[in-house]
Order: structure tokens, then C-alpha cells, then sequence
């Protein structure tokens, strides 16, 4: 009886908290970059149904994101629902979230212990509120047919003109304590994957999920391709 209650305890001494992924969604955003993290979240859930993803919108009306892809949100910032991360995907829309007053007041609004993620441009709304300065961050860096040309810029020259006080990296995820960037659109999935190391969960678990993916050889290649930061694992 004694060693059954033994074994309970330190069954209770292994369990992690519930960790709350809120991802950004607006018109125009980019798919992949904010499905990749939140499939890596959905299969995670799995293995550890304590996991939670869901989206965020400015209201609680149906958004139409690339390419026509529409999606309902599960709470829109009136709602303010608890998170242990939130995190803002790239594409076109980003031009218009820069200058989003009501975002950028939500994203203030966020507790210290709340995460601050992006995927892509997304790192260009954190840049433009100032959230960048002093420390090291990263976006797209490979460009698209207009970005090559004259008429445009690479997603990450472009982040070190709205950020100039940013170290700019050309990791595929940067770790600078509460703010995680993540590179080019696919990268989402490394930061859905980093997102559970920083919630506790360990190589093994992180590892399983990929396999379970069958993304572990693309994990593998990726898996160190982090420049950290002030990082600090949950717990």
C-alpha cells in the first residue's frame, strides 16, 4: 500500500502543468506558419492531453486568411483568454497588423510570463512596437518573385529596417527569453517543436512527436538550428 502511494507521488512529481499556445489569426495570414505549430500542438496533445492550441482573432468573426482559406476563431481579445505563449504568423497581412493599435495594445496587455512568438513576418509586428530592441531575432529569409525584385525586399533586410536596434539572425528559430522568432514559412513546425521544450517536455517526448509526424528526420537535421538566448525552461 505504502509503495503504491510512493509511485502516485512521484507520478504527481512528473506531471506538467497545461501549457496554452494562442495563435494570431488576421486576414492574409500565411497558412503553414500558423497551422505547422499548431498541428505539431494537436499531435503532441496525444501524448499529453494537458497541451492546448486555439485561435485568437481582433473579434470574433470568421477570418479569411492566404488564399481564401477561412477560419473561426475560439476567442477574439474581448475574450482574453489565458496563455502561456501567443504567437503571430506571417504573410501579406502583416502590413496592416504593424500598424494595428488594438493588437499591439493586446499584445501589451500580455502577462511577463506570457510567451511572445512568430513565424516568418510575423516578427515584423514585434519590431515595429519596439519589443525587438537590444536583442536577437529573425524572419523569412528566402524571397518570393516580387521580393527579389527591385520593387521589394527579402522578409529579413526588411525586419532590420522596421527593428534597427535588433540583432538580426539568420537562425531558423531564435530563443531571446520571452521572445521566440522563427524564420521562413515551415519553420513553424521547429517553433511548435521548441515551444514544447520551453514548456517543460523533454528530447524524448519532442522526438516521439516528430516520429509520430514522420517528420523526425527534418527534426533531426533541424533540431539545433536555435540560437538561444535568455531562454529559460518552464517549471
Amino acid at each position: 500500500m505504502e509503495m503504491e502511494k510512493e509511485k502516485e507521488k512521484e507520478k504527481e512529481k512528473n506531471i506538467i502543468p497545461g501549457f496554452r499556445l494562442g495563435i494570431y489569426v488576421f486576414k492574409d495570414a500565411e497558412i503553414v506558419d500558423y497551422a505547422a505549430p499548431y498541428g505539431v500542438f494537436s499531435v503532441a496533445r496525444r501524448l499529453a492531453p494537458e497541451l492546448e492550441a486555439f485561435l485568437v482573432a481582433d473579434a470574433m468573426h470568421p477570418i479569411q486568411t492566404q488564399a481564401g482559406l477561412t477560419v473561426l476563431p475560439n476567442y477574439s481579445f474581448h475574450d482574453e483568454p489565458d496563455m502561456d505563449a501567443f504567437l503571430i504568423p506571417g504573410g501579406f497581412g502583416t502590413r496592416q497588423e504593424m500598424h494595428n493599435g488594438r493588437l499591439h495594445r493586446y499584445i501589451r496587455s500580455l502577462p511577463e510570463s506570457c510567451l511572445l512568438t512568430s513565424v516568418c513576418t510575423g516578427s515584423w509586428v514585434y519590431g515595429q512596437m519596439g519589443l525587438l530592441d537590444g536583442i536577437a531575432a529573425t524572419s523569412r529569409k528566402e524571397a518570393d518573385r516580387l521580393e527579389a525584385s527591385t520593387l521589394g525586399k527579402v522578409p529579413i533586410d526588411r525586419l532590420a529596417e522596421i527593428a534597427p536596434a535588433c540583432k538580426i539572425s539568420r537562425a531558423r528559430v531564435v530563443d531571446s527569453g520571452r521572445m521566440i522568432t522563427a524564420g521562413g514559412i515551415a519553420s513553424g513546425m521547429e517553433l511548435g517543436f521548441h515551444l514544447l521544450r520551453r514548456a517543460g517536455y523533454d528530447e524524448t517526448f519532442i522526438s516521439e512527436v516528430a516520429r509520430i509526424m514522420e517528420y523526425h528526420q527534418a527534426y533531426d537535421g533541424y533540431r539545433d538550428d536555435i540560437e538561444p538566448g535568455r531562454a529559460a525552461i518552464r517549471g
